[in-house]
Formats: structure tokens, C-alpha cells, sequence
């Protein structure tokens, strides 16, 4: 039994001051019906919990750490950066270099702007698709999460292509009336949503959607959905902040030759700091203030310390050409062995990978959208999960989140885990 006496204790003080105990909500475990390890330190593939517990952890900071916890040379390159100082507030030369190599490997980002996160990157793509196109609606897949800016916090409202309504208290049903909600995977919902509305600036998807689970989009689905915003004149955002740099070195774009108009960055691009970016063509980012009239700004957008770790991140993924085959590699082993041991105990298991991202969902069918996804076990993923965490295997707390392999596992943590997964498969079943 895993120690949690430390975890209990830190847990009551945090939720004396801080709103469920935690600064992002899926972090509180509720879904798992578990106390959440507060963690001490983190090194290369591992994790290690105030009470003394050590993981294997698969969900590496939601994803940013694709060399592990704790990288020796990105550590270097903060702790170089620190020495010179935490933040200006003007132009540095570190942000011109990540800029340029990001460009250089995204065929379509001609320029690119810096911001402290993903949400704000996703904001300021859409803000930049309305300045562009004098438009003001927008439209989005269920399933698929952006952030918690109050455009994207909506639900579907009665029919297939309908306006949403707010999901959460706070957010005005006047802002939300320009979002149009269509389902993932399906073209034809996407053509009711420009029916309803001939004022649509932009479509915002995850190609590789992380946050319904790992449910990636079909390709001919991405190459239609790219044919009609031309057709309408429409932006098409890839929110890559998730899977950029993640699920290949071009993130979702190496896996289809569909380019977007603009895409969004995070994760992966800061090394573990906080950091997101939005880049696109010239003609659309020029429309930026100060070269144009859309507004977006921020003081600690481009900080040094945040462009040095991510400089020295997708430096060292570059040079690795080898990296993407090896992580795609274990993150396929990884599921071909949840899946055989499912299968043996006759439990339903849906897998999927695409890099060095995995998913699993206890379900009958296969997952094509957010609605499929609704209809996995949710309580056999509590148990699965309660299992590998008394195990030492710290997986995602949801059974609608994205898990991530990194460059510090190997085959034999791997196979550990599978036995581990066998123990517990017998159990559930």
C-alpha cells in the first residue's frame, strides 16, 4: 500500500486557501475518487511524492517533457538564463532564435508570437482570425479543449449546428452566441455550421484531439474541413499545443499535408516553463499590433528563461533524429500490451498512439468523437488507475486526458508496466 498520510495532511492545508486544493482542476483527482500525491521532485522518467512514493510517470507535466524531469541540458540552459535575469519586458535575442527554428521546421508559420500559455496563445488566434476576416463567429468541435477563455467554455445547444451555451458560471450567453459547435470527425456538421452563419472567421481543432482522450482526426476529415474554409473564406486554426513537437517533430502536420492558417503552440516549446505561441502566414500575423491594429500583448511573452529552455528542448529533438522512432516505438508496445492483457480478462479496451502521445478508453467501440468517448467506463478507469498508482505508475486522473511517453523511459519500464497492468486487468475484470 502506497503511503499517502503527507499527501492527506498537504492536501486539507492547500484546500484552506486555495479553491478544491489545486490551481487547475483535474489536478484534485475527484474523477479517480482519490487523495492526489503532492509531488517533491522529479527526475528523468520518475516521480517522487512528499510521502516518499515513486512513480513511473506517464503524464510528464501533461505532456511539455518529452527528455523527462529534471534534463540536464535544459536545466543548464534556465540556469544560465536565470543568472542573467528572470525577465526584461523588451526583446531579447532568444526569442528571435526560437522563432526562427520553429519556423523553419512549420512550413506554415511564416511568423510567430510568443505568450506565457496555450489558453492565451488560443485567445489571441482567434482574436487575430476576427481582425483579419471582419468576422465574428467561430466555430468549434465538441470534445475538444482550447483553454478557459469565455469563447471556448460552451456546450452544445439542441441540434447539430447550433449556437452554444455557456459551460461554466461567468461566462456571458451574449459572448458565446458566436460560437457554433460541430462534432469531430464529421464534415457534415461542419457544412451546417456554415449554413447557420455567413459571418464565420474561423475553424478552431485539435487535429490531434488530447483532451476527450487521444481520439486523433481522420485525414480525409482534415482535408475536407481545409477545402471549405477556402471555400467560405475562413480561418483553419491547428491547435497544436498539446501535439505539437509531441506526436512528431511536425507535430499533427507529419502525419497529414493539410496546412492550416495559423497554429498555436505550447508544452513542448518552453522545455517545462510556462509558454505558448501562435504563428501563421505573414499576411495574417501582420495584422498584429504594432505592424497592424489587432491588439495582444503581454509582459512576460518571450521571457528569457522560458525561450532558453525551449530553445535548448527543440534543439536537442532536432538532433536526435532517431527521438520520434524510439518514443512512437514504446508508446505502441506500451498499448499492444494494455490491449492484450484487456483482451485476456475480456475486458473492452480501445488504443491508440501517435508518437509519443497513447490513449485508452474502456469501451466496445472504437473512438471517433467526444459522444464515443461519453460512453467509456468510467468507474473500470477509476479502479484501473487506482491499481497502477498503488503500483507506482502515475497515470492521467481522467479517463478523457492524453498519457506521454518520454526519451528517459526505456523497454524495460515499459514491460514493468505492462506486468503491473496485468495484475490490476485481473482485478477489474
Amino acid at each position: 500500500m502506497l503511503k499517502r498520510k503527507n499527501s492527506i495532511k498537504a492536501y486539507a492545508k492547500a484546500k484552506e486557501c486555495i479553491p478544491g486544493g489545486v490551481n487547475s482542476p483535474v489536478r484534485a483527482f475527484l474523477s479517480v475518487d482519490q487523495t492526489p500525491p503532492f509531488i517533491a521532485k522529479g527526475k528523468g522518467a520518475y516521480i517522487t511524492d512528499i510521502d516518499g512514493n515513486k512513480y513511473i510517470d506517464f503524464v510528464q507535466s501533461w505532456g511539455p517533457l518529452i527528455f523527462g524531469h529534471a534534463d540536464k541540458d535544459i536545466e543548464k540552459a534556465v540556469v544560465k538564463a536565470v543568472k542573467n535575469g528572470l525577465s526584461f519586458g523588451a526583446p531579447t535575442e532568444v526569442e528571435t532564435k526560437l522563432a526562427k527554428t520553429i519556423c523553419s521546421i512549420f512550413p506554415s508559420v511564416q511568423k510567430i508570437r510568443f505568450v506565457s500559455s496555450g489558453t492565451e496563445a488560443v485567445m489571441s488566434a482567434i482574436r487575430l482570425s476576427r481582425g483579419y476576416t471582419k468576422r465574428d463567429d467561430i466555430v468549434k468541435f465538441k470534445g475538444c479543449y482550447h483553454g478557459h477563455s469565455d469563447s471556448l467554455l460552451v456546450q452544445a445547444g439542441s441540434g447539430a449546428a447550433t449556437f452554444g451555451t455557456p459551460s461554466s458560471p461567468g461566462v456571458p450567453e451574449e459572448l458565446v452566441k458566436h460560437t457554433l459547435l460541430a462534432d469531430y470527425n464529421d464534415i457534415k456538421s461542419v457544412e451546417e455550421c456554415f449554413k447557420a452563419s455567413d459571418n464565420i472567421a474561423c475553424v478552431l481543432i485539435e487535429p490531434i484531439a488530447g483532451n476527450m482522450g487521444l481520439v486523433p482526426a481522420d485525414i480525409e476529415f482534415l482535408e475536407e474541413l481545409r477545402a471549405l474554409c477556402d471555400r467560405h473564406g475562413a480561418i483553419l486554426i491547428f491547435d497544436e499545443v498539446m501535439s505539437g513537437f509531441r506526436a512528431s517533430l511536425k507535430g499533427a502536420q507529419g502525419f497529414t499535408e493539410v496546412t492550416p492558417d495559423i497554429v498555436t503552440f505550447g508544452k513542448v516549446i518552453g522545455g517545462g516553463m510556462p509558454v505558448g505561441a501562435f504563428g501563421g502566414k505573414k499576411e495574417i500575423m501582420s495584422c498584429l499590433s504594432p505592424e497592424g491594429d489587432v491588439y495582444q500583448a503581454g509582459t512576460l511573452s518571450g521571457n528569457p528563461v522560458a525561450m532558453s529552455a525551449g530553445l535548448e528542448s527543440i534543439g536537442k529533438i532536432v538532433k536526435n533524429r532517431k527521438l520520434y522512432n524510439k518514443l512512437s516505438s514504446l508508446a505502441k508496445a506500451l498499448m499492444r500490451g494494455f490491449k492484450k492483457s484487456a483482451v485476456k480478462e475480456g475486458i473492452p479496451l480501445q488504443v491508440c498512439t501517435r508518437g509519443s502521445m497513447f490513449g485508452f478508453f474502456f469501451n466496445e467501440k472504437e473512438i471517433k468523437n467526444f459522444d464515443d468517448a461519453l460512453k467509456s467506463d468510467t468507474k473500470r478507469f477509476a479502479a484501473f488507475h487506482r491499481g497502477m498508482l498503488e503500483r507506482g505508475f502515475y497515470f492521467a486522473c481522467s479517463q478523457f486526458e492524453t498519457g506521454f511517453v518520454c526519451d528517459a523511459m526505456n523497454e524495460k519500464m515499459i514491460q514493468k508496466t505492462i506486468a503491473a497492468a496485468n495484475e490490476v486487468m485481473k482485478e477489474i475484470k
